[in-house]
């Protein structure tokens, strides 16, 4: 059963201009699948996995493309880079033909990979000004739910009370949003109801066998696993390389690098403190959270969502489920925080002690917004206050909660329920 994406109006407004979109994100998140509801068979399908095709691909990159119609969806591009040129001397031929004849842009090439950072450099520095690039996640809380017309979260508590009064959310309790935390969004997983064992351990195979094979040493292999499975228990948390070293037994550099491992192939997410002119008051290691709190769940070993509910680690699964909702409503519209644009996304937090969970920066001030699993109103303006001290404007802040509806806590903090979030 097909799952309808957000990001699918993007894809599609994209393809009446470019002529290429690249597209990244984790294995199994439906990179491909999309591609194949979307373009259906008007797109031949090849994969860089097959180790046949890449070899040809790489030996003679030119008539190897040669031997394909257009237009062509190539899968995992970043293990082939020796492709881009080439695919890039077919669409500037293109676009020479197409101005010459007064002609529209058409859509050539549709490029996937799992690896962020060898895809976005390779992509970056060969097809610059040529492709489109959009992030894909897994299947966020408005899509599991079929909420229509989902848009990036805004943060304007105006204009989410205006999409509080649209009445198009389904209320879920505390024990139900754990259910979703525990469950994630892998797409084959939720579509098909699969054996939740089964599914993330053939998922964690697959990955270390393509995914990591020539980043670390094979016999580093079941270490690198056991690595996943602690760090799994600190999602949500600040980064401390050397006790993660000290507990894995092998060194800080390695865990550094690992880290960078698992952020390329989207696995994890690194939330960056907000600094600015204050960094020698500021915390500066970022804060790590999973991208799909299934796969996380999965890894630290959760039996069961009520389990997790009620277990140690519960703010922390409710805190990066919320941190990464508001994610993949960034993906899913075509923009990326982790560029700098007009939309950049922090954590605060000081050697006071105060801290706030997450903060939304844009051109015209700060958002600051505190993540509980509970419903209880508390003082909105205790931690908001001190983002004052970077002199730009610090709009109404919110708690993001289990709360139904919202509530006004005071005139600079609002409580409001985690269904806005993707609408």
């Amino acid at each position: 059963m097909y799952i309808n994406r957000a990001i699918e109006k993007t894809i599609l407004n994209y393809a009446k201009e470019w002529a290429c979109i690249t597209i990244y994100g984790a294995r199994q998140v439906g990179k491909s699948t999309l591609v194949s509801y979307l373009f259906k068979d008007k797109f031949t399908r090849i994969s860089m996995d097959d180790v046949e095709l890449r070899s040809r691909a790489k030996s003679n990159p030119r008539n190897f493309l040669e031997s394909y119609s257009l237009p062509l969806c190539i899968d995992e591009i970043q293990k082939a880079p020796e492709l881009l040129e080439e695919i890039k001397k077919v669409i500037d031929s293109y676009k020479e033909k197409w101005l010459f004849e007064n002609k529209p842009s058409e859509l050539l090439f549709i490029l996937t990979g799992s690896n962020q950072t060898d895809l976005k450099k390779h992509v970056g520095d060969t097809l610059a000004g040529r492709t489109a690039i959009l992030n894909m996640s897994s299947l966020s809380h408005a899509e599991i739910y079929k909420y229509k017309g989902s848009s990036e979260f805004n943060p304007d508590i105006n204009v989410l009370k205006e999409k509080k009064q649209m009445g198009v959310i389904k209320y879920r309790s505390r024990k139900e949003i754990f259910e979703d935390i525990f469950k994630g969004g892998m797409p084959e997983y939720i579509a098909n109801d699969k054996d939740r064992n089964a599914f993330f351990s053939s998922y964690l195979q697959t990955y270390l066998e393509k995914d990591i094979t020539g980043l670390i040493d094979p016999s580093n292999v079941p270490t690198f696993l056991r690595f996943m499975q602690y760090i799994a228990l600190r999602t949500g948390c600040t980064i401390d390389y050397s006790d993660i070293a000290s507990n894995i037994g092998i060194s800080a550099i390695t865990i550094k690098k690992w880290v960078n491992i698992l952020v390329t192939s989207r696995i994890v997410f690194l939330l960056e403190p907000y600094a600015k002119n204050l960094s020698n008051r500021i915390i500066k290691t970022p804060k790590l959270c999973f991208l799909d709190t299934g796969l996380c769940a999965y890894l630290g070993r959760w039996p069961n969502a009520e389990t997790l509910e009620n277990g140690p680690l519960s703010g922390r699964f409710y805190e990066t489920y919320v941190i990464t909702e508001i994610l993949k409503s960034f993906y899913n519209n075509g923009y990326d925080p982790e560029l700098f644009g007009e939309k950049q996304i922090y954590f605060y937090r000081d050697r006071d002690k105060k801290e706030v969970d997450l903060i939304i920066e844009t051109q015209e001030g700060i958002y600051p917004i505190e993540i509980k699993k509970g419903v209880s109103a508390i003082d909105g303006n205790k931690n908001f206050n001190v983002l004052k001290k970077f002199g730009k404007k610090v709009f109404p802040g919110l708690v993001i909660d289990s709360r139904e509806k919202i509530f006004k806590i005071n005139d600079e903090a609002y409580e409001i329920p985690i269904e806005l979030i993707g609408l």
